[in-house]
């Protein structure tokens, strides 16, 4: 029995893999998709890449709903097939959290504990600024090769990935070389995280083609509302008052600095209208992908850096199937052998983003989410800044005033957060914060 579910399953996989395959490399030669007018290519572009992405989600989903509907998790074999099945669709709900893999908690001087701080805060400064001045040069200005050619890179989805490929194998390395807690999830699940956290960087390149930096930025940072929207409804997600407050304020700053402030990137009303809608989706495929991941984190306790290094398994073989369908990899390695500059960026910029990665992580896991917030937020006002200085964007004083909006509203969450977390400490008894303390202990 075993046997003839493997074998259905293996022709499930390969036919419906082919089939895609045919079908995408007949819409992909279609001359419209090939010369797509300039100021909608992008949507052609984001359909195209669906696509290629589908050559794997339509496989799993079918695997899936057989493994469930067959029960062959409890009655497959203990072959290859079988293995591989399990660890993708199998849930062990039942597996305790070993102690091996996770860090002791040593005592630090105030001294150790201050450096460690400015360690982090200055990884994370360095690697994201640095991260998001390259973002900006890569997609927006020109490459010169030694032949004096001039050159644009307009493949989004090549960046996200080499930006995912480098990330999956630091982060690969990092747990082959430090004991981990036993991994619980079932590998399919980092799927739905590992496409949305695609399309959102994918959204967020395509995007920075039609709008400013700065509006990027102020985009990322007015999310809050879309964020706490997916939560109540993903994971049923209570906010306080003061959270909504600060939704306003921040919405309406980032409304003030997106009317009155020049973008540069908008010839007309079409480019404008783009640049709303990639943001808006990179908005709402972040959320997605936030949620999604902290819902992970609750149910099957992982450490945060086997969630980096599976959602991350996923993307690099995502967009390189859809690289391959598309011959992305070509047109980008020949791009990269013409402009050896950009070969130096994209490395760089990659570089920047896993770092970045790491260091969020253990920012969070040593200081908690409140410091982070806060080093996140200067970081994002520190963006703004520099991208201004150096492309030089304009910003008016209507402008100016909604970036204070936007960051004073993200200091005045967090100082709420803060307030109430303390007092409802206080209110705690006695007895239960020394219980508190003996299990931190």
């Amino acid at each position: 029995m075993a046997n003839n579910s493997e074998v259905f399953i293996c022709l499930i996989v390969l036919i419906s893999i082919v089939f895609l395959y045919f079908v995408n490399i007949s819409i992909l030669g279609t001359e419209l998709v090939q010369n797509p007018p300039e100021e909608y290519s992008w949507i052609l572009h984001g359909v195209r890449n669906i696509l290629g992405y589908a050559t794997l989600f339509l496989p799993g989903y079918l695997v899936l709903k057989y493994v469930q509907q067959t029960n062959y998790i409890n009655k497959s074999g203990r072959g290859v097939i079988g293995a591989i099945i399990r660890t993708c669709f199998g849930e062990e709900d039942n597996l305790p959290v070993t102690a091996e893999g996770q860090a002791s908690c040593q005592e630090r001087s105030l001294l150790q504990d201050v450096f460690l701080l400015l360690f982090h805060f200055f990884g994370l400064q360095l690697s994201y600024l640095l991260w998001g001045v390259l973002q900006e040069k890569v997609m927006t200005q020109a490459y010169e090769s030694s032949n004096k050619d001039i050159g644009y890179f307009k493949d989004s989805q090549f960046l996200v990935f080499v930006n995912r490929i480098l990330a999956f194998l630091v982060s690969a390395c990092v747990l082959i070389t430090k004991r981990q807690p036993r991994h619980k999830c079932p590998l399919y699940k980092y799927a739905y995280c590992s496409f949305s956290n695609i399309m959102s960087s994918w959204c967020q390149y395509e995007a920075l083609k039609y709008v400013s930096f700065p509006h990027q930025v102020l985009a990322k940072a007015s999310k809050t509302i879309p964020v706490m929207i997916m939560g109540r409804f993903m994971s049923k997600t209570k906010y306080e008052y003061y959270e909504y407050v600060t939704a306003v304020i921040l919405s309406l700053g980032m409304l003030l600095f997106m009317i009155d402030t020049g973008n540069d990137r908008s010839n007309s009303t079409v480019t404008t209208f783009s640049g709303v809608i990639l943001l808006c989706s990179y908005i709402a495929f972040d959320s997605f992908t936030s949620n999604w991941q902290g819902s992970l984190f609750k149910k099957y306790e992982m450490k945060p850096v086997q969630m980096m290094c599976f959602v991350n398994f996923f993307s690099s073989i995502f967009t390189a199937v859809s690289l391959l369908q598309q011959d992305g990899f070509m047109n980008g390695l020949s791009f990269m052998m013409k402009f050896p500059s950009f070969t130096i960026d994209i490395i760089i910029l990659s570089l920047c983003s896993t770092c970045g990665q790491l260091f969020i992580y253990n920012t969070v896991s040593t200081y908690g989410p409140l410091v982070f917030v806060i080093i996140s937020t200067i970081r994002q006002g520190f963006s703004v800044l520099l991208s201004c200085i150096i492309y030089h964007h304009k910003v008016s004083v209507f402008g100016a005033i909604g970036l204070i909006l936007v960051f004073l509203s993200i200091f005045l969450r967090t100082y709420c957060s803060y307030r109430i977390k303390a007092q409802k400490k206080q209110l705690q008894p006695v007895t239960h914060k020394a219980k508190y303390l003996t299990v931190v202990q």
